[in-house]
């Protein structure tokens, strides 16, 4: 059974667009979500605090001075890092996705998140680097991993498909072996660190966290959106697509750098998180009913899981206070599973 979105034309001089109430809909549901669930994880912690209380703490009418340290100097930064990571990841896996044609075609199963990986991890274990010098090695070597993973599977005229994500695996794995390596070489102090950093934390964000993650989004986006209507043609093939005007080759190549960049400037951010940007774009796509690749639904979701798991990682039993990636990691593995299971019932 085929279910239809309401369409129409919007004219305004002579430019023209396709008007879509519900993935609109979706979208803001989407944000209106993020942000309430971000102020109840502002209020989560050993100083419990409530949704009053937080945007008292926030706007700074709040009579209790420690409260508002705490939600603006360590809540904050936090909620708002987990926030613009989860969007970066929904948006990228959105792309990822629609390239390669694949809804196992996300960042994190390619391998660019493990090239973007790499690079910090040999910051963090021989240079002792802070936040900022992590995010532009993360974002360089996110970079290179493209290139690599482009070139090995057929270059600017790779169609995307099964062999995009084969070679990604291949060069992920060969990647992951890198970084075992540089974690055994290190020196013991900043490999922990490294090692921590690897599980995915959004623990003990700054401000210092928050600006590389929040202006690397603010500047990739508009790229992403100026985009957004070829990489929607492409999705009706290379031959049809070329037809219609566009460029294939330099579309694709454009909007797999964008993607790599969102995805290296979160791996720098909060460390390798799983499952975000292979699920983001499905669910999203699933809400919003729309043909077209769900760029903006598919960050709102990005940004409302990683939220959502942050809680839950806050609220798990017996206090443990789990990593991040390791609680998006143990939801993505029953994901992907039942993923499997309805492809391959379908």
């Amino acid at each position: 059974m085929k279910t239809f979105v309401n369409t129409s034309v919007v004219r305004w001089g002579a430019c023209s667009f396709l008007w879509r109430p519900r993935p609109l809909a979706v979208g803001m549901a989407l944000v209106v979500l993020a942000m309430v669930l971000g102020v109840l994880l502002l209020g989560t912690g050993t100083l419990s605090l409530s949704p009053a209380e937080v945007l008292d703490s926030l706007l700074g009418t709040g009579s209790n001075p420690a409260a508002e340290r705490i939600v603006q100097r360590v809540r904050l930064p936090r909620v708002l890092t987990a926030v613009f990571v989860g969007a970066s990841l929904g948006m990228a896996g959105a792309i990822f996705q629609s390239i390669s044609r694949n809804a196992l075609g996300s960042p994190d199963v390619i391998g660019f998140t493990t090239g973007a990986a790499s690079g910090a991890i040999a910051l963090i274990v021989l240079g002792d680097a802070g936040p900022l010098w992590t995010s532009l090695a993360a974002v360089l070597s996110g970079m290179a991993t493209a290139a690599v993973v482009l070139a090995l599977s057929g270059g600017r005229r790779a169609a995307g498909g099964y062999r995009l994500v084969l070679v990604g695996i291949g060069v992920g794995a060969t990647l992951s072996g890198l970084n075992t390596i540089l974690l055994v070489m290190g020196d013991l102090d900043r490999a922990v660190a490294a090692q921590r950093w690897l599980a995915g934390s959004l623990s003990a964000r700054t401000w210092a966290h928050v600006a590389p993650a929040a202006l690397g989004f603010i500047a990739i986006v508009p790229v992403v959106l100026w985009c957004a209507r070829r990489i929607n043609l492409l999705e009706l093939g290379d031959d049809a697509a070329t037809q219609l005007g566009v460029n294939v080759p330099r579309t694709r190549l454009t909007m797999v750098m964008a993607a790599v960049a969102l995805t290296a400037i979160a791996t720098a951010a909060a460390g390798p998180i799983a499952f975000i940007a292979l699920a983001a774009p499905q669910v999203a796509r699933r809400l919003g009913l729309s043909p077209d690749v769900p760029l903006f639904t598919a960050a709102a979701m990005g940004a409302v899981l990683l939220v959502a798991a942050d809680m839950l990682s806050q609220w798990a039993p017996v206090r443990l206070h789990l990593p991040i990636g390791l609680v998006t990691g143990l939801l993505g593995g029953v994901y992907l599973l039942w993923l499997l299971f309805r492809t391959r019932k379908g």
